[in-house]
């Protein structure tokens, strides 16, 4: 999932004080210069959806083969059309929260709240994801990890360690996230484009369907899958604040870093089919160094297995961050329990990072699967479908915009999009697992007595 998050609120923040300050100064001071372009906050876009999941990612799509190429090319398509709309919303509309504040201001206050605690459950199921991938490259340095009960039990001390991280505070785990970024990018690059060199078509085709079950019934389902790729899209409508000529450059950054990232994951998942058997790839716990031990040795394995695992490290540290983060927001706005609100004496939201991390280790344990590519299957398959909701209430939003938005006539040119849109979510979500539409439900319907205990108070401040 996307790293960047968090380093770019920051910036937006930042942004906003800048802004403040100058104007009660020297008024020659030009504000402009202090914000990006298209081709930066295309660039931020792009590695802010190139998150660690990764990493693994390709083992799980093994378990459906190669003929995840096509549904790699219908979810960037579907991604593009979400990506539009969020492009326009964040003009026509700019509110903080992106999605969540448009499902409220659309639909009304409880599901500006449902989205809210659907996205803090999306983050934090995330969280579990990545730090499963991070035990499956430490694995190719301590052999054992791979396997459920002790991967299970790394997987928690991971947890808790980068929970310490945060706690002593939120610099430090910047700084982690800083380096992590360029080394972790290094290992997908790699097989991306050298990989080509050494890619068995036959292999790939061999690879093609491994489920043997119509292509109209496996491809759609391998979309829950492969759109953990793309979640985090919903970014870009925050970064409107900083961008340049945001009603022009936020939408080709919105765009352009979709296809960029599409391009990244679809070229290094695609060429892995077709350099390991797709019996072996389902079972690995490391495919891109498993790959590189193929291809260039085993010193070359550990040196991408090392800049895998030190990108998940700062991705994690990352989104834990910001995953509290959310959860005090909420509480601030009388959305969560106060609890989550609490913070010490530096401003750090200590009891929600130690009750997070509770509940993630013991999500770990009850997620334990025959493989780490399984269990992350499961993982992210849970936190794309949560996420998948905010996209259908902006969908929703647009084709409601003269309800609470009358101002923005140009949204009516995007009621198709936004349409065409809402039926892709539409069926990611209806294709995934029964069990999974299940607990979605059953998430949502909790959303109601919630709210009626800590929502009431959001609706007499409004």
């Amino acid at each position: 999932m996307p790293a960047l998050l968090t380093r770019l609120r920051t910036v937006i923040h930042s942004s906003r004080s800048i802004v403040k300050q100058r104007s009660r100064g020297s008024k020659g001071t030009h504000i402009r210069n202090r914000k990006v372009g298209p081709v930066l906050a295309t660039a931020l876009v792009a590695s802010n959806m190139i998150g660690s999941g990764i990493f693994l990612l390709p083992a799980t799509l093994a378990s459906v083969g190669s003929i995840t190429v096509i549904g790699w090319a219908i979810g960037t398509a579907g991604a593009v059309l979400i990506a539009l709309i969020l492009a326009k919303l964040s003009q026509v509309a700019p509110q903080p929260g992106g999605p969540c504040a448009y499902a409220g201001e659309a639909l009304g206050p409880y599901f500006g709240f449902q989205a809210n605690a659907l996205y803090w459950l999306s983050c934090w199921i995330g969280n579990i994801a990545i730090a499963v991938a991070a035990m499956g490259y430490l694995a190719s340095f301590a052999p054992g990890l791979d396997q459920p009960v002790p991967g299970a039990f790394a997987t928690i001390a991971f947890i808790w360690v980068l929970t310490a991280v945060n706690i002593l505070g939120p610099r430090l785990v910047c700084q982690l996230e800083s380096l992590a970024i360029v080394i972790g990018l290094v290992p997908i690059l790699l097989v991306a484009i050298g990989g080509w060199w050494y890619f068995d078509g036959r292999l790939f085709m061999a690879s093609w369907n491994v489920r043997h079950e119509p292509a109209m019934q496996v491809i759609p389902q391998s979309l829950v899958l492969l759109f953990w790729a793309f979640t985090g899209l919903e970014s870009a409508s925050v970064a409107s604040a900083v961008v340049e000529n945001p009603g022009r450059n936020v939408a080709i950054a919105t765009l352009g870093g979709v296809l960029i990232a599409a391009v990244v994951y679809i070229s290094s998942c695609t060429v892995l089919m077709g350099l390991i058997p797709a019996d072996q790839l389902v079972r690995s716990s490391a495919p891109f160094a498993d790959a590189v031990r193929l291809v260039w040795g085993p010193v070359a394995a550990g040196f991408i297995a090392l800049s895998a695992l030190t990108k998940a490290t700062g991705t994690l540290g990352g989104w834990i961050l910001l995953t509290a983060q959310t959860g005090k927001a909420g509480a601030d706005h009388g959305l969560f329990p106060g609890l989550f609100g609490r913070v010490d004496r530096y401003g750090v939201p200590t009891t929600s990072l130690l009750l997070m991390a509770a509940v993630m280790s013991a999500v770990v344990v009850a997620t334990i699967s025959p493989t780490l590519g399984e269990q992350f299957g499961e993982l992210i398959e849970v936190s794309v479908i949560f996420c998948m909701m905010l996209y259908v209430y902006a969908c929703i939003a647009v084709l409601l915009y003269p309800r609470w938005i009358a101002s923005a006539g140009s949204l009516a040119r995007y009621r198709p999009i936004a349409a065409v849109a809402l039926l892709f979510c539409l069926v990611v979500i209806g294709y995934a697992e029964p069990k999974l539409l299940l607990l979605t439900a059953a998430m949502m319907l909790l959303t109601l007595p919630v709210y009626w205990l800590f929502g009431r108070s959001w609706i007499r401040s409004i």
